[in-house]
């Protein structure tokens, strides 16, 4: 992997607000700064929470080294002072939020954290830069798998994207539902299942198709899965089960009516007595895509494009706003911005969802001060959405890693299920249950 800092992937006015508050005094004052969205994509009904576990494994290495800190020198990004201050610098505040896999709504507090100005200024586009695109993805995936009504959905985008975003989509996909990814990166990187077998090239390379079956055959086994779109489809599948037999164990196809062809497939394949064969399609497929091949005899799919790219949202417009700070008299205030279509919510949050009939109703935003939050209490049905990711620089390890990614692929499911099924529409509409605020 390159050898990169956390600390730059940032923007530059992180570092000159930095400097300019720790020579006026402001930069060690306690703050609370909030993650949110104003409001889901165009049409969309709930969003998917992914990226707090990239952001937390950041978070451990987020410190500049000796050449970084020559690099804000030399540019005269910071002054010398600064540069001393950031030597020794190490996340020390607390962060809560949402969990991975939880759904997120208008306004949801996705994550909070608290800490001085200087300390949490710095994290703000390293975490949107996450959160952003690694939710847009999850959410994504979720309305996929949906679609594909619990056959498998596995990950084939790397190739649509930028080598690191194909990284960071795999992780994401499978939090949103995925079983899996063709990124070896990926697979390595947290543990997912990997799959591929070949391409066209692989076929074409051949003198006949025949002979880059058995080959494959030969070096994977009779369990693999042929791809039988580079010349004529129902000859390709008869020279399949002719080579591997009855045994093979799946077919790809990449091209076409997918629906008719995979119909015409499975009655070949059953003709031939390859009756557990399965059939796995590919070729930009969206959610839209997968909706209308419910009904055809396809096991798996392979997504790609439309996966990387948010299916047409590739960010969910989370924003990082300051909602609470230290006066002069070193008691916490609420701040807000009361900017024209840009007004944020002041104080801290709790957030919790009500339910009636098992279904999720209604996404309770609280908003106060630390004292009168303490002193709140909530419906003893409603469901706390705030978990413990940091506490004073103490990053919890159950959040990270490769069991952290299947539990929240895990609370994913449970938590899509507890919605209204109207969550599950295709068709445009409002947020699937209402985010009431209330100020105390």
């Amino acid at each position: 992997m390159m050898d990169y800092s956390a600390a730059l992937m940032t923007d530059m006015y992180e570092y000159t607000m930095l400097d300019a508050t720790l020579k006026d005094g402001t930069a060690n004052r306690k703050c609370v700064f909030e993650v949110f969205t104003r409001r889901l994509p165009e049409g969309r009904r709930y969003g998917v929470v992914a990226g707090t576990g990239r952001i937390l494994d950041a978070l451990e290495d987020f410190h500049l080294d000796d050449e970084d800190l020559r690099f804000l020198s030399d540019r005269g990004i910071v002054s010398k002072e600064t540069i001393a201050w950031l030597e020794n610098f190490r996340f020390t505040g607390s962060i809560k939020g949402y969990r991975e896999g939880e759904m997120f709504f208008p306004n949801s507090p996705i994550l909070q954290f608290e800490g001085t100005f200087g300390e949490c200024t710095l994290l703000e586009t390293l975490v949107l830069s996450v959160l952003n695109y690694d939710s847009a993805v999850a959410s994504a995936a979720s309305r996929m798998t949906s679609a594909a009504k619990n056959r498998p959905c596995m990950d084939m985008g790397g190739r649509r994207t930028n080598e690191w975003a194909a990284v960071a989509a795999s992780r994401a996909a499978v939090v949103g539902g995925f079983q899996g990814t063709a990124n070896l990166l990926a697979a390595k990187m947290y543990g997912l299942k990997a799959i591929g077998t070949a391409a066209h090239c692989f076929t074409l390379v051949h003198d006949s198709e025949r002979d880059a079956f058995e080959s494959q055959i030969a070096a994977l086994g009779k369990n693999t899965t042929l791809l039988v779109d580079t010349y004529n489809i129902e000859e390709a599948v008869k020279t399949a089960v002719e080579v591997a037999g009855p045994e093979l164990g799946g077919v790809r196809i990449d091209s076409g009516d997918l629906a008719a062809l995979a119909q015409r497939v499975r009655n070949q394949l059953d003709a031939l007595g390859a009756t557990n064969t399965k059939i796995t399609v590919t070729n930009d497929l969206d959610e839209y895509a997968l909706a209308a091949l419910q009904t055809a005899p396809v096991d798996s799919y392979g997504v790609g494009t439309m996966l990387v790219t948010g299916s047409g949202a590739p960010t969910c417009a989370m924003v990082y706003k300051l909602t609470e700070r230290e006066g002069v008299d070193g008691v916490m205030q609420p701040v807000m911005k009361k900017s024209k279509d840009k007004a944020t919510v002041p104080g801290r949050k709790l957030a919790y969802r009500s339910y009636e009939y098992n279904l999720a109703d209604c996404e309770h935003v609280i908003s106060g001060s630390e004292e009168k939050l303490a002193a709140y209490t909530p419906d003893p049905e409603w469901k706390d959405l705030l978990v413990d990711f940091v506490d004073h620089g103490e990053i919890d390890p159950q959040w990270r890693g490769h069991d952290a990614i299947m539990n929240a692929h895990d609370h994913h499911a449970k938590a899509l299920a507890e919605l209204p099924i109207t969550a599950q529409s295709l068709m445009r509409g409002e947020p699937v249950i209402p985010t009431e605020t209330t100020v105390l």
